[in-house]
């Protein structure tokens, strides 16, 4: 049905009517919950966008969901739908920590920095690169060995900081806290008005990296095949398209763009690692890329609405404590299942109307 519609229906009219969907459902439960929809969300869209401060903090979360959300947009334009983002920038936190815990005593910020960042994009690449030549070379379900691959990842994390990153005599489940020369240059320094707050390089670094996916995706040959794959295997096949190092290559991208959301997480923010420090990212990173149409500016608002929604509400249930935080958990999944599950609700009617329109 999607094909009859014109770009600009799949793009941006239907994307904005499942939005609207989802919200609508979500004004009727705070409804339910006693409280003024309205007014609830004039207090949201102030906290999240309209405060400086809180600006802040929505654009520094959608930092980290800008690299989850590309993780799995890129994997999805060669019809891989790759749900393992959550491990994959989990392990990426622990090459990230290792390059910390090695090189932060000795060497310069501008050196181990980018060291770091280094660790997390190739510890989240080799994540990435399992299920991915399970996929191409066994012929494994790439949903199935990603989800498998979350929990593995979990279970590690949880022995290898238990069993050697926690300080002898802390109880904490962490790291120790990393030098000063290792922690992302704050946006504040240069904008004083947008406070405090832990919101930092990572966000540029964000921007560069969707601008990188849309060149990288549009507009060169390796994007024209990688787009050709997700389309048609058989007929990229064809065409010379090696699918096997096609799908290879994709997931050590996918799981390096993962492992990148845990510097914004980590090096921006706590200092150290710490136990599930992602915090279901990776699987934000899915509703991202559903939602976004795998474009990088669909992505960047996705990504700025998720963070909105974590800071709006945090703000909200403190100001209404009629309506919990879990309520914008429960936001999130009604954008997930009318982006995802139920993306093409709404493609019939609009492509009645446009007929009706053209008679």
């Amino acid at each position: 049905m999607n094909n009859d519609l014109p770009r600009w229906a799949t793009a941006f009219v239907m994307p904005m009517l499942n939005l609207l969907s989802a919200l609508l459902v979500a004004a009727l439960v705070i409804y339910m919950l006693g409280e003024d929809p309205a007014e609830s969300l004039s207090i949201l869209v102030h906290s999240a966008i309209l405060n400086p401060e809180g600006l802040s903090y929505t654009l520094f979360y959608a930092s980290t969901f800008i690299f989850t959300g590309l993780s799995v947009s890129v994997a999805m334009q060669a019809g891989l739908f790759n749900i393992g983002s959550e491990g994959q920038m989990y392990i990426g936190g622990l090459g990230l920590t290792v390059a910390m815990l090695a090189f932060d005593q000795t060497l310069p910020a501008w050196l181990l920095i980018p060291a770091a960042m280094i660790g997390a994009a190739l510890f989240g690449a080799l994540w990435g690169f399992l299920p991915g030549y399970l996929q191409a070379k066994r012929g494994s379900h790439i949903v199935v060995t990603t989800i498998m691959f979350n929990f593995i990842a979990a279970s590690l994390m949880n022995f290898i900081i238990v069993k050697y990153l926690i300080p002898p005599g802390e109880q904490n489940t962490a790291s120790r806290v990393f030098a000063e020369s290792g922690e992302m240059p704050r946006l504040s320094t240069w904008f004083p008005s947008l406070g405090d707050t832990p919101l930092n390089i990572s966000f540029i670094l964000a921007i560069a990296a969707l601008v990188i996916y849309g060149v990288m995706v549009w507009r060169s040959s390796w994007g024209f095949k990688l787009r050709a794959t997700g389309l048609n295997k058989h007929a990229a096949h064809y065409a010379g398209v090696s699918i096997s190092k096609m799908i290879i290559i994709v997931m050590l991208i996918s799981g390096a763009l993962a492992g990148l959301g845990s510097v914004n997480s980590i090096m921006g923010s706590t200092h150290y690692l710490s136990l599930n420090f992602v915090g279901g990212a990776g699987f934000i990173g899915i509703a991202i890329a559903l939602m976004g149409r795998q474009h990088p500016i669909g992505i960047f608002l996705s990504a700025v609405l998720f963070g909105a929604l974590i800071q709006g509400g945090f703000d909200l249930s403190l100001e209404k404590p009629n309506i919990p935080t879990e309520t914008f958990i429960f936001i999130q999944g009604l954008i997930i299942l009318f982006c995802g599950a139920m993306e093409n609700f709404y493609a019939p009617a609009i492509s009645a109307l446009l007929k009706r329109t053209k008679g």
